[in-house]
This record gives structure tokens, sequence and C-alpha cells, in this order.
């Protein structure tokens, strides 16, 4: 198994555990190798869900660029709600998980079809 598989792996776990869903693993897979090289940065590789700019970033990045939505309220409450699933205490907010969650929030799997 590689390290993509192993952090993957980490990540369904995560989303089972902490999250309280039962990951799709192909979407899973999907957007964790969307991510790119960040998985393998321990800075890229997380959320940090208390830092204004890092929210921005999310919004414009992911949302906006990546899945194509319209900045607007949604997108913040969205990002909000990730963000309190995973749990504001939980230190580590993995990217790829919390892509996922908002993926799966928005309904925009085909991003990834």
């Amino acid at each position: 198994m590689g390290k993509r598989d192993e952090l993957i792996a980490v990540y369904a776990e995560d989303l089972r555990k902490k999250c309280g869903m039962e990951p799709d693993m192909d979407l899973l897979t999907k957007v964790t190798i969307g991510c790119g090289p960040a998985i393998y940065d321990n800075d890229a590789s997380t959320v940090a869900g208390s830092q204004p700019g890092e929210i921005e970033t999310v919004k414009k990045n992911f949302l906006m660029k990546k899945l194509g939505l319209k900045d607007g309220p949604e997108l913040d409450a969205a990002i909000a709600k990730v963000i309190e699933t995973y749990g504001k205490s939980e230190r580590n907010k993995y990217r790829a998980v919390v892509y996922y969650m908002l993926v799966k929030h928005f309904g925009k799997e085909k991003v990834y079809g």
C-alpha cells in the first residue's frame, strides 16, 4: 500500500469516527488525488478552521474555482457546517476530508466524475 492509499484510509476513518458518515471510497480517492501534493505536507494537508484566511482560501480556491460555485453566504455557511461536523476542537482537519464533505454538501460529485 502506497502513502496515498494510507492517507485515504486515515481520511475514511476520520469520516466514519469523527464525522459520522460512511465515505464513498471512489469519491474520497478522487478528491484526495485532486488535492495534489498538498496531502503530503503537514501544514497544507490540514485546514485551520479558526483562521479567516484559511476559510477564504477554501472558499475561493476550492468552492468557487474547482466546484464552480458562485460566491455568497451559503458558501461560508457550508464551510462552517463542515467544520462543525468535523469538530471545532479537532486539531487535524484534513483538507481532503473537508473538501469531500463540501462536495457532498453541494452535490458536486460530477466534478470528479
